[in-house]
């Protein structure tokens, strides 16, 4: 027997949004405000995501921000979605969740990808090296060795803090390519469906299929992107989900801007191609009121069968981002 919403967790995924007219310092203060209700609300966890070079996302010192929304709230989980690892050594991350873990116990989750968060060239000036993403496997090894007790691998160079901490470790994706490690290393996978809708069942596929157990996990463990903005109608669900995509279109066109209020009519704003790639990229979206999320939810669970969902609401009102998940809160909890 499938699903139903109820079944599984639900967390918030929180790109930490500039809005046009705004600043980072407000963005920091209203990711705040909306931990706060997600923990309040019963969220399981709140994940910030490692983007550079981006005028409309705040949340490029990662580490940073998570203690800032970890130092805020008591109980809920606050973590990566993701850290891009091979923009960084593994021991600084390996000694930066350690310090977190440290600060905020059974707290802190670290989500690791593989891609650089940026175009090619603020890669270069952040890895001061090319890669292709092909040595993540050797990253991810690397930390997760750090990581563990020091009389179990008496290395010569230790992260302190962080060694013999015990920091769940996600694998997070758009590919089948971490999809398959973290098969292979028995860990918890998490998939970028809001942005990778069409890969989203093959990964999952390619995930189960290559599960071993380990001492993390007995059997896969698996979540999912997913966009959602719920509004109290249709018309008016429609109306915000516009500033996202103003966003992505902005992106195609090799122009990041802040996050740009709604606009009635987005026939004005796109040429026919633009948009054909903006729905294709956005088509996993689920935007409406609360009866259409909640049946439109439904369908993408009845098709993922995931064990928690990562939602991701970007709109340009921070009063209609919390009624957002307010209303998802309503129909999941």
């Amino acid at each position: 027997m499938g699903k139903i919403l109820k079944d599984i967790k639900f967390s918030v995924l929180d790109l930490a949004p500039i809005k046009e007219g705004s600043n980072a310092a407000e963005s920091f203060k209203e990711s705040l405000e909306l931990a706060r209700l997600a923990e309040q609300w019963g969220y399981n966890r709140y994940w910030v995501a490692e983007h550079h070079s981006m005028p409309g996302i705040a949340s490029s010192a990662t580490s940073v921000l998570i203690g800032y929304l970890a130092g805020g709230t008591n109980e809920i989980r606050i973590g990566s979605g993701g850290i891009m690892l091979p923009n960084h050594s593994p021991l600084v991350i390996a000694e930066q969740f350690g310090t977190l873990e440290s600060m905020y116990p059974g707290r802190i989750d670290l989500g690791l990808g593989r891609a650089p968060g940026s175009d090619q060239l603020t890669a270069r000036a952040l890895r001061r090296f090319q890669s292709d993403g092909n040595d993540f496997p050797e990253l991810v090894e690397e930390l997760r060795t750090y990581l563990k007790p020091y009389e179990d691998t008496q290395l010569p160079v230790r992260a302190i803090p962080g060694e013999g901490l015990k920091i769940p470790i996600w694998l997070l994706g758009s590919s089948d390519f971490s999809a398959r490690l973290a098969g292979r290393l028995g860990l918890p996978f998490a998939f970028a469906s809001h942005f990778s809708p069409d890969y989203t069942v093959p990964a999952l596929n390619t995930y189960y299929n290559t599960f071993i157990p380990s001492d993390i996990l007995e059997k896969p463990y698996t979540m999912v992107g997913v966009n959602i903005i719920a509004a109290d109608t249709d018309e008016k669900a429609e109306f915000l989900a516009t500033s996202s995509q103003q966003q992505f279109l902005n992106l195609i066109r090799n122009n990041p801007t802040p996050l740009k209020p709604p606009v009635p009519n987005m026939e004005e704003v796109w040429s026919a191609y633009e948009k054909s790639i903006v729905q294709q990229q956005l088509k996993s979206s689920i935007i409406g009121s609360k009866e259409t999320v909640a049946r439109k939810l439904q369908a993408f669970l009845d098709i993922t069968q995931a064990d928690e969902m990562i939602i991701n609401t970007q709109v340009y009102s921070q009063a209609d981002r919390k009624r957002s998940y307010e209303i998802v809160k309503n129909i999941v909890m």
